[in-house]
């Protein structure tokens, strides 16, 4: 892997606010939300169940999977690290030991379809992150590649995780992270310079304003203005390289700024728009309709002993 990805320098599980953890108590109660009647069946008995992983792909969401079981009464022993990549064995098995969870057979069974919904879901967006960032660097492109704030809502953490583990920029987490003014906004207040006039005087030094910008001229206007990032979306590939180039060169002294791209940028096209006049490529596509990672957890045949763990 690189060194220039975000899981070489801390723990992702650190930048968690403190809601996360309740985030997981309403999945649960969204699963079972009245009586467990398949948990009556299979009692509290202690058990020890393996979690496989199916498909090849990067694992990621391991705090998220921990606590799912932890507010089920069961642990998890890891045999894999966040960030590492599973194969798929040479021995013709298909599958990967990953975990172990132990723990009461009903609470095995209640943190089961949770848990793995998660893991595979954000897994297959570090793995589609990872692997265009890795596509991108092999290319000679040394900029920044980001997700966007298209995700599914309530999984907007794990999902943006995902894309941390995979080694892209989150982009803005949310409408309180960046002032971004698209074309709605411009439109609906009259010009990109007004736009910019308004919300800087409500985003003071501390919040970024970008612009998405249909043509060079908006890109210039947006910049005059103090623009911090002038987005080029839906341009051609042509295009952009041409208008980058002309902007860097327009205003080399004069502005500082970044220039991003994105609209209907995917794996097979992004080589298109790679140029390091760009400083960030965004696509939605290394997190929306993603495949995912495959896992199974099967509880292990032989009972554990009370008092043995």
């Amino acid at each position: 892997m690189h060194k220039d990805q975000p899981i070489h320098h801390g723990s992702l599980e650190h930048l968690l606010p403190p809601s996360w953890k309740a985030q997981i108590t309403a999945w649960l109660a969204e699963d079972t939300p009245s009586y467990d009647y398949a948990g009556f069946v299979v009692g509290e008995d202690l058990r020890s169940a393996t979690l496989w992983g199916k498909s090849a792909g990067i694992i990621a969401g391991i705090p998220f999977f921990t606590e799912i079981f932890k507010q089920c009464g069961c642990e998890v022993e890891w045999l894999a690290k966040e960030g590492s990549y599973i194969n798929r064995p040479k021995d013709g098995s298909g599958k990967t030991k990953v975990a172990t969870v132990t723990g009461p057979a009903r609470g095995l069974l209640l943190g089961e379809r949770v848990g793995l919904n998660l893991l595979a879901r954000c897994s297959g967006i570090a793995t589609v992150s990872r692997d265009m960032l890795l596509s991108l660097r092999s290319a000679g492109y040394e900029g920044i590649l980001a997700g966007t704030r298209k995700t599914t809502p309530g999984f907007r953490l794990v999902e943006k995780y995902g894309m941390l583990v995979g080694g892209a920029d989150t982009h803005r987490m949310d409408l309180s992270s960046m002032i971004m003014l698209k074309d709605n906004h411009v439109w609906s207040r009259g010009s990109i310079t007004d736009a910019v006039k308004a919300a800087k005087m409500v985003g003071g030094f501390a919040l970024k304003i970008e612009v998405e910008v249909q043509n060079e001229a908006e890109a210039d206007e947006a910049i005059a203005a103090g623009a911090d990032i002038v987005m080029l979306d839906n341009f051609t590939g042509d295009d952009v390289k041409t208008a980058a180039r002309s902007l860097r060169e327009k205003w080399k002294g004069k502005r500082e700024f970044l220039i991003e791209v994105s609209g209907g940028l995917r794996e097979d096209n992004v080589f298109d728009y790679a140029n390091n006049d760009i400083d960030i490529i965004s696509t939605s596509s290394i997190h929306q309709g993603t495949p995912h990672v495959d896992f199974s957890l099967k509880i292990d045949q032989e009972k554990i002993a009370h008092g043995q763990t």
